[in-house]
């Protein structure tokens, strides 16, 4: 099991032991979108949802998706969010709604999983908000774009 931290000498899952490592300034960024019919996106662009502001509420829900990554993703490590940022655009040419996360945090180990959770969650809400309209949207290309701080420094997704 080299290399997958996850894995005990034993090849058993277990929670990496983080209490060594020191606190540093973490940041970590997500994208994904929800793809959906030109009539599906003026309806929310243009306020016609039935159930209401659904990129309103859809980026509460992915604020509230992070804060709780740790109670969904088993082995992540629950962590001191400090911020917590998406964006949700309109985008005519795909068309859809394109969804990006930003976390930060000041710990022992980085906020990837919460940026996607982040959006991730986002991305369920809009389906959930608009899916009496059309059930055949499409989620996809949740990937971490960006992640520094801690031992293995910065990365950046192009």
């Amino acid at each position: 099991m080299s290399g997958l931290s996850h894995f005990d000498a034993d090849g058993k899952a277990h929670m990496v032991d983080v209490s060594d490592k020191p606190v540093t300034a973490r940041i970590a960024a997500a994208e994904g979108y929800v793809k959906m019919a030109s009539e599906t996106l003026a309806l929310i662009v243009e306020g016609r949802a039935d159930k209401g502001d659904v990129l309103g509420i859809a980026r509460i829900a992915g604020i509230m998706g992070a804060k709780k990554t740790a109670e969904m993703i088993p082995l992540c490590h629950p962590l001191p969010i400090t911020k917590v940022a998406l964006d949700l655009t309109p985008d005519d040419k795909l068309p859809g709604i394109r969804i990006t996360a930003t976390v930060k945090t000041g710990g022992q180990t980085g906020v990837e999983m919460e940026a996607m959770t982040a959006v991730g969650v986002a991305a369920l809400t809009v389906y959930d908000m608009v899916k009496a309209v059309q059930k055949d949207m499409e989620i996809g290309g949740i990937r971490v774009t960006l992640k520094d701080g801690g031992k293995s420094g910065r990365f950046e997704n192009p």
